[in-house]
């Protein structure tokens, strides 16, 4: 096993010619997608593995430094790859790793047949001709009660991001996902998201993208869904679900599997 295979606890499960990666939004690990991974098995070559800062992950392993850009990350991302000997891929993304994906694949291109985001965002804070959803003095006063009580916020913030009922068991997921990251380093992978701008890369993407997104999410407004068509360079594709929250994958698996199992299978009509 590589280093960054180790460090990222990275699985490969299934088995099939073509290669999917699963990639983790915040304050989630590879669990998060255990409603999809059996429909996927059985025809593809499945890779799962968590980004660094995830509970799951060795907090010795988390560089400030690196991290406070989403490069890292996707530097990341094509370390796993390159171990892997991954040739081609179909790269699922879910919120974060949406904007990780899309920036590995301007530099390689070549390791990304498609890329499917879900509930993705390339930038969070509202300008006067943009709409991402949050005032920067919300982003303030989410990062400060985040270091005044992190159990606390996590279970005020976990409901509101899922999404439906306090007590479902999706909520409980996210809930102990998000509990298990270390407070600091929650923080610090926050503040690098929510001031993320990817906007200006957009236009350098040519791997086609199915964006997936659901009609309701506390994180990505529905409007941003169509900011992603209209500014990616190569072919898109927008479906917007009648879900709600953030993590539909995890909270709605009964509409999100079938139509992701869509997006996988089937390419973007010419």
């Amino acid at each position: 096993m590589g280093i960054a295979e180790e460090a990222h606890n990275v699985r490969v499960i299934g088995s099939g010619q073509q290669t999917i990666v699963l990639a983790h939004g915040f304050g989630t690990d590879q669990s998060v997608w255990k409603h999809l991974v059996p429909h996927l098995v059985d025809d593809y070559r499945v890779i799962l593995y968590d980004n660094m800062g995830a509970g799951t992950t060795n907090p010795d392993y988390f560089d400030f430094q690196r991290y406070t850009t989403l490069e890292g990350y996707a530097c990341d991302v094509l370390a796993i790859l390159d171990e892997l000997q991954v040739q081609s891929c179909i790269y699922v993304g879910h919120s974060v790793s949406a904007m990780i994906g899309l920036i590995a694949s301007i530099s390689r291109p070549d390791l990304f047949s498609k890329i499917l985001t879900i509930s993705a965002s390339p930038r969070y804070v509202n300008e006067p001709d943009y709409y991402g959803g949050f005032e920067e003095t919300e982003l303030i006063e989410l990062f400060e009660a985040m270091k005044s009580n992190y159990k606390a916020w996590c279970d005020g913030f976990a409901p509101l991001c899922v999404g439906g009922d306090m007590e479902s068991v999706a909520v409980q997921e996210f809930s102990r996902t998000l509990f298990n990251m270390r407070p600091d380093i929650a923080l610090s992978v926050a503040q690098t998201i929510f001031y993320s701008d990817v906007r200006p890369l957009l236009r350098h993407v040519t791997v086609p993208c199915h964006i997936i997104q659901s009609v309701k999410d506390l994180a990505v407004p529905v409007v941003v869904s169509e900011y992603l068509h209209q500014n990616l360079r190569g072919d898109s594709i927008v479906e917007v679900m009648s879900t709600d929250g953030h993590l539909p994958q995890l909270s709605s698996p009964e509409v999100v599997v079938p139509l992701l199992l869509r997006h996988i299978r089937y390419n973007i009509a010419a």
